[in-house]
């Protein structure tokens, strides 16, 4: 704990973080970590991630992603996440308690409003409404607006996907990209980019990966994953080692999964044109500038992949599913614009220009608040 605790304050400046909290719960097996980043625009919304190696660095980096894509999208909200150490497909029943205990645990943390994320979904948020008021991504039954359902993550990267375009030497139709990770925003992905022309010649989940340059059908591997198998079930293609999805030839690669998959030592086996960050943190800042010096272009995190949390945004403000779908277009094409556009003119890297504009927002947001948190030095006070 107290390493944890070192390495997390380690990370902290002007902007945060403003709370660490860990939550044990021994009688159901509940231990989990939630940071709330920043909240100089607005109480923070980050999603509820499970998985065995989680981490307080981990959960930091991820609220400050979300600090980030919060301002950056323009939401009256900052950045906040929460991680839970735990098998992602345990017994509904355990997932369940866990979600009701965490609930309660944190019912008075006015400052957070829960979220789904890996290992979390609307039916995890519904059993956190039946205790606590500030949660997002219900199921449409309870008013909300079901973000796997809808796909809006997915839906997001492929407007990113279409600005990106006009910065590339190829098109959109039978253009080939790969999907590493094919859980709620994968499969969207691949589904809204194939009905637009492209190609999915590869993919992987957890257990597996697959591979077919003349083409997979997505239509057929969501509905494997839909009945809980793998894309290692799909027979028209050849089964490959999960992390050797990095070395498949293509024009877009899309990560989707958990945190750092490419990094110094892998990055040099991407074979793509176009990487576009469906997951969070899934690349670390040394590879990006990598890529970046290659002249691969690599759209960060924070700006792809908003769709998710505009969307629940919207539905905590009582949006409906249009008009959240018209904000996700709007606001993904002109950020993306924005930061593709100061990229090539300052002749810096795209997370560079992202960043700058996000930073520009928040410090905004907190010249307006009565009291600093942080001093200058990034020291508390």
């Amino acid at each position: 704990m107290e390493q944890a605790m070192t390495g997390i304050f380690d990370l902290s400046d002007k902007l945060g973080p403003l709370k660490v909290i860990h939550v044990h719960e021994p009688s159901i097996d509940l231990k989990a970590i939630l940071v709330i980043d920043n909240v100089a625009k607005g109480p923070s919304i980050g999603g509820i991630r499970i998985a065995p190696d989680v981490s307080t660095e981990e959960c930091f980096r991820l609220a400050r992603a979300m600090t980030f894509k919060n301002a950056a999208a323009g939401l009256p909200h900052g950045g906040g996440k929460i991680v839970i150490y735990g098998d992602p497909r345990m017994d509904k029943g355990k997932k369940e308690k866990l979600m009701r205990g965490l609930a309660q645990a944190l019912r008075n943390e006015e400052s957070y409003i829960f979220a789904p994320d890996m290992g979390t979904d609307e039916e995890c948020m519904a059993w956190i409404r039946d205790e606590v008021d500030r949660v997002v991504g219900l199921p449409r039954e309870i008013g909300g607006i079901p973000l796997d359902e809808i796909g809006a993550t997915g839906f997001g990267l492929s407007h990113v996907v279409d600005v990106a375009l006009d910065y590339c030497d190829f098109e959109k139709e039978s253009a080939r990209f790969v999907v590493q990770g094919f859980g709620a925003v994968g499969k969207h992905i691949a589904r809204f980019l194939s009905a637009k022309g492209a190609v999915l010649v590869a993919v992987a989940d957890s257990r597996g990966a697959i591979h077919n340059p003349g083409g997979l059908d997505v239509g057929s591997l969501v509905k494997i994953k839909e009945s809980g198998g793998s894309v290692t079930a799909y027979e028209d293609a050849e089964h490959i080692d999960r992390d050797a999805v990095i070395d498949v030839e293509c024009d877009i690669w899309i990560p989707a999964a958990r945190p750092d998959v490419v990094n110094e030592e892998n990055v040099n086996r991407l074979n793509t044109k176009l990487v576009v960050e469906g997951a969070n943190i899934p690349f670390t800042a040394g590879a990006e500038k990598y890529l970046h010096e290659k002249g691969v272009l690599c759209i960060p995190d924070f700006i792809a992949n908003a769709g998710g949390v505009i969307c629940a945004a919207m539905e905590y403000h009582c949006a409906g599913q249009s008009s959240a779908m018209d904000a996700i277009e709007e606001k993904l094409r002109r950020n993306t614009e924005l930061v593709l556009k100061a990229s090539v003119e300052q002749q810096i890297l795209p997370r560079t220009a992202s960043m700058e504009i996000a930073l520009q927002r928040i410090e905004r947001a907190m010249s307006f608040r009565r009291f600093s948190l942080f001093s200058t030095s990034g020291h508390w006070v």
